[in-house]
């Protein structure tokens, strides 16, 4: 996707410098902290750096290149740094020995070179990755509903926490979040892109969850690419819709446009995950670390997604750029586009 730039005229911050720091970690606190009570998560720390070769790292659509290099002293290995955790997490969840109904959650620092710098975008990724054990009869759709509600709920008491905090930021965002499946929005607006069509449902209800995304629509084309070894996007869920997976998506006022939070879904179980990669044309990842242990049952059934830190932060502050919650390094282009539309990048 090409970079969306966008400069809202008249754009102030509505925070100084020093108040978007000390909201940033108010709001990182909190967010967590209710997070981990609502869906039963502990806390564990994440690698900065992964073994090249186990496909433990996420290669999101495949095309993206993780940044590696070679540790010293270990010049037979590739180290890569994380392009997400989806993976790692579900491996944590059986290596802890973690029960059903309980999980974890971790800080996740990633680098993607490959990314497009935009508002939304940067070259460094925060966000919390978490993972749930769940048992077999919860591979459903009403159970991943009732994940995506505790999720919301978390955002809505976020939300006020800001409000209390700078009553000149009012909440906006609904009281519940509409789930939307995105074969629906594919024959509502058959002329539209996903991302416009999205828009349409964004600016309607103003926080929608996307259900199916991976698996081929009616149009022959999905909604968005997805790996297939994460998310279980190609089950049957209901009414003969296929996904087990999807997205929150928010409407954003200060950019007028939808604003992806977070993606998530129940993850692929063995039969899932040879389906999808047969699918694909990806048999060969089955011989990967990853997938051999998955095969053989060494990994709980799990539902888990990425929470964006920054892009949280942005949202609730009402910034206009993801740099103004985030120290990163920018093109010359947008640095001085965002001076000249008084953004003041960290």
């Amino acid at each position: 996707m090409s970079p969306q730039y966008y400069y809202p005229d008249g754009y102030r911050s509505k925070l100084s410098l020093e108040e978007t720091e000390k909201a940033i970690a108010d709001i990182k606190t909190f967010f967590q902290t209710y997070l981990s009570a609502q869906l039963k998560l502990r806390r564990v720390t994440a690698p900065l750096f992964l073994e090249a070769g186990t496909g433990v790292n996420d290669d999101l659509n495949g095309i993206e290149k993780p940044v590696s290099f070679t540790p010293k002293g270990m010049e037979h290995i590739t180290a890569e740094i994380p392009q997400s955790l989806a993976k790692w997490k579900r491996m944590m969840l059986g290596d802890y020995n973690i029960p059903a109904g309980y999980g974890l959650y971790t800080d996740m620092n990633a680098i993607r070179p490959d990314e497009e710098p935009d508002n939304l975008h940067s070259y460094y990724v925060d966000q919390w990755d978490w993972e749930m054990a769940i048992t077999p009869d919860k591979r459903n759709l009403d159970f991943l509903k009732n994940i995506v509600r505790k999720i919301y709920a978390t955002l809505t008491a976020t939300e006020f926490l800001v409000y209390e905090s700078f009553p000149e930021i009012t909440p906006i965002l609904p009281e519940e979040i509409t789930f939307i499946q995105s074969e629906d929005l594919c024959r509502t607006y058959p002329d539209l892109s996903p991302v416009d069509r999205e828009s349409m449902a964004a600016r309607e209800f103003g926080a929608v969850f996307v259900i199916g995304i991976g698996a081929d629509l009616s149009d022959g084309k999905p909604h968005d690419g997805r790996a297939p070894d994460y998310d279980d996007w190609s089950s049957e869920s209901e009414d003969g819709y296929c996904g087990l997976n999807g997205d929150i998506i928010l409407w954003n006022p200060v950019l007028e446009r939808t604003f992806e939070l977070s993606s998530m879904g129940i993850r692929v179980n063995r039969e899932t995950l040879q389906h999808q990669l047969t699918l694909r044309g990806a048999e060969k990842r089955a011989e990967l670390l990853f997938h051999k242990r998955l095969l053989r049952g060494d990994f709980p059934e799990s539902v888990g997604g990425g929470i964006g830190q920054s892009r949280l932060c942005m949202f609730l502050l009402r910034k206009a750029h993801i740099g103004e919650v985030q120290a990163s390094l920018w093109p010359e282009v947008v640095r001085k586009k965002c001076a000249e539309n008084a953004i003041q990048l960290m």
